[in-house]
């Protein structure tokens, strides 16, 4: 989008920019940085190094495992998906293949969307970039006070995204 600008006085009033707009700019940006920091301190456990992960949709907890027994267990939310094939984003809450139960956090956006008018968090699906999943992303986590949020691919050009709990280890062998 292009800003024009217009002077007025000694100031400039910026047409074609809502306040609404800029909020959800702030927005995006504070969550983003906030999730750069929870994935920083998430690096110190593993997150992104274990040989494999599984969700339990029937518990909703997420299992980080590798191959000598070493897992990561925590309460997991899906917050949505990414096809980057079609560059669209897809909610959980709008997702019927989510179970309810794992649509509460995405639920939870959903509503501080439509209270402050910010689109991107209440429309269904949308197409955007991957960098525009994360940011997502990074609001649901920071909305929801999640501990971090894991991608995880769920075939070629698909990723959930599911935000994290509170992380418990155990060690394998």
């Amino acid at each position: 989008m292009k800003w024009f600008f217009a002077a007025i006085g000694l100031g400039a009033l910026v047409i074609g920019c809502s306040k609404t707009d800029e909020a959800f700019d702030q927005l995006k940006q504070a969550s983003t940085q906030e999730l750069q920091i929870k994935t920083q301190a998430n690096a110190a456990w593993g997150l992104g190094k274990f040989d494999r992960w599984d969700l339990d949709q029937n518990v909703g907890q997420l299992i980080f495992s590798n191959h000598d027994g070493t897992t990561a267990k925590c309460p997991a939310q899906i917050i949505g998906s990414y096809n980057s094939a079609d560059r669209s984003w897809q909610w959980a809450w709008a997702n019927p293949s989510v179970g309810d139960s794992l649509k509460i956090d995405s639920m939870k956006v959903k509503s501080y969307g439509e209270k402050n008018g910010f689109k991107k968090l209440s429309e269904a699906e949308w197409q955007g970039s991957e960098d525009d999943a994360w940011a997502m992303a990074a609001i649901a986590c920071k909305v929801c006070g999640s501990q971090g949020i894991y991608r995880g691919p769920a075939s070629d050009n698909l990723f959930v995204f599911i935000s994290l709990g509170k992380v418990e280890l155990s060690k394998g062998k």
